[in-house]
């Protein structure tokens, strides 16, 4: 009696063994053997990288080669993607970063970087770019296709008055293709200069950019479209209900 108890107790202890070492061998095997892996291929995704992207794939391997994290041709185990994701989030350009490792051998890296809407020129010679929440990125390389502000800029300017006017404009197809520069004068208010048409558009303060634009448009089509674009220096819509216009001395 006592060694059919005993071996009752010998052959429940190997089942229950067997069964650990089953899913303890399930699990090894489906694992990443990541201390035999090294890294095969680096893939590095730029959100929005064609369109005003101040970043590009080979800046940001540049940028991980320079603080010796690109990972290429190192053992996984040793590849930190938080360490890679720190180092990339202080860029001024990266709004979100995430590098993750996968089961083949790669590290991948994904980036959106922030947008900048407006180039501004000062005229004390600063140079500067401000995204479309108003923060400031600074002036690496020129953008393509940037509207551009020049003259008496502040930085708290540029940030509360000319991004919220830039991303309206940039919003707005007929704007966005006509508009080639924006110019504050000493006094604060604001000049339009179109891409189209040889005269300078006065808005005046930096408030009711909508409607101004929108007085702007009307008289685009129904007025210079008639009397031609080059027929006035100087159109202004700073008013409310009017528009104002300087003709052309001949």
């Amino acid at each position: 009696m006592k060694f059919e108890y005993w071996r009752n107790i010998v052959v429940g202890l190997l089942d229950i063994a067997i069964v650990v070492y089953l899913v303890v061998a399930m699990t090894v095997l489906n694992q990443p053997q990541e201390k035999a892996t090294v890294c095969t291929e680096v893939n590095i995704h730029i959100a929005d990288e064609q369109t005003n992207g101040l970043l590009n794939a080979v800046e940001v391997k540049r940028l991980l080669e320079r603080q010796r994290l690109y990972p290429l041709a190192q053992p996984l185990q040793f590849v930190n993607t938080r360490q890679i994701e720190d180092t990339l989030s202080r860029n001024p350009f990266v709004a979100k970063v995430e590098c993750y490792k996968t089961q083949n051998g790669h590290v991948c890296v994904s980036l959106t970087q922030r947008q900048p809407v407006l180039h501004i020129i000062t005229s004390q010679g600063e140079q500067y770019y401000v995204d479309e929440n108003g923060d400031i990125l600074p002036h690496t390389r020129l953008a393509g296709n940037l509207l551009v502000a020049t003259g008496a800029i502040s930085r708290q300017y540029a940030k509360k008055r000319l991004a919220p006017i830039a991303c309206q404009i940039q919003s707005d197809r007929l704007w966005c293709e006509q508009t080639e520069q924006l110019n504050v004068l000493p006094d604060g208010t604001l000049e339009l200069v179109p891409r189209v048409g040889d005269h300078i558009v006065y808005l005046g303060a930096p408030r009711d950019i909508p409607q101004k634009l929108e007085r702007l448009r009307k008289f685009y089509k129904y007025g210079l479209c008639h009397a031609g674009w080059n027929r006035y220096e100087r159109i202004s819509v700073e008013f409310d209900n009017q528009i104002i216009c300087k003709k052309r001395q001949s």
